[in-house]
């Protein structure tokens, strides 16, 4: 895919490093001299010096030819403006930053497909950490309101040894929430678990919940208190 990021500060180089890394063709737009000279000489991408909303630069850039527009400027203005001219211009995909929430509507409205609130993913990311430190890799979704992590499964589980099946039907594991991979071990493959897949004690789930139900999902698995929900299957 051939994309275009408006932006070479941290999250843009950041971001180019890893699609360049996926084969993907980049091209970067930058004020900054030296941000501009960094993203051509260190991640190998094409750099454009000058503004991302100035239409010259963005048709040198390629708007016209890209697959995909991520707006990752300084500050949210200039992104509603960078994506309003993808729009305009028919890039078909328009990623964008977004710093404060009261731009969530028009940057919608001006046609982006992905909205994303750089610091609510902090600051959640952040919270999770403190409250549940047994969570690992969590990820957001919908503005943080579904989360997949990957927890252990500790020795005195009440879940150890239980197959997958016997757990989704236990009616105090969260409605909602679905345990969608599965690793024995850490240097394991990932795999997606099937009604006969037992959680051994040791191994790591991958979880997917909505965020209101964390909390609720790590009771359940005993890792919050002293003494372990007792197994209630629903028949």
């Amino acid at each position: 895919m051939y994309v275009l990021i408006g932006g070479a500060g941290l999250v843009g180089i950041s971001l180019a490093q890893k699609l360049v890394e996926l084969d993907h063709t980049i091209a970067m737009i930058d004020i900054d001299t030296t941000a501009c000279r960094y993203a051509r000489d260190q991640v190998g991408v094409m750099a454009f010096e000058g503004s991302a909303v100035s239409m010259q630069l963005l048709f040198e850039a390629g708007i016209r030819k890209a697959d995909a527009i991520v707006a990752a400027l300084r500050n949210d203005a200039l992104n509603l403006a960078m994506i309003t001219l993808a729009k305009h211009y028919g890039v078909p995909h328009i990623v964008t930053r977004m710093r404060q929430r009261d731009f969530e509507g028009p940057l919608r409205l001006a046609g982006a497909h992905h909205i994303i609130s750089t610091v609510d993913l902090a600051v959640n990311t952040m919270v999770t950490a403190i409250e549940y430190p047994q969570v690992e890799s969590v990820m957001h979704y919908e503005q943080g309101q579904v989360e997949v992590f990957k927890i252990a499964i500790p020795e005195d589980s009440h879940v150890a040894g239980r197959g997958l099946a016997l757990v989704s039907r236990d009616s105090r594991f969260p409605e909602g929430s679905l345990i969608i991979g599965y690793q024995s071990h850490p240097h394991a493959d990932l795999v997606i678990p099937n009604a006969n897949t037992k959680l051994e004690a040791g191994s790591t789930i991958l979880v997917v919940t909505k965020s209101a139900l964390l909390h609720q999902v790590v009771d359940y698995l005993g890792l919050r208190s002293n003494h372990p929900v007792t197994s209630e299957v629903a028949h």
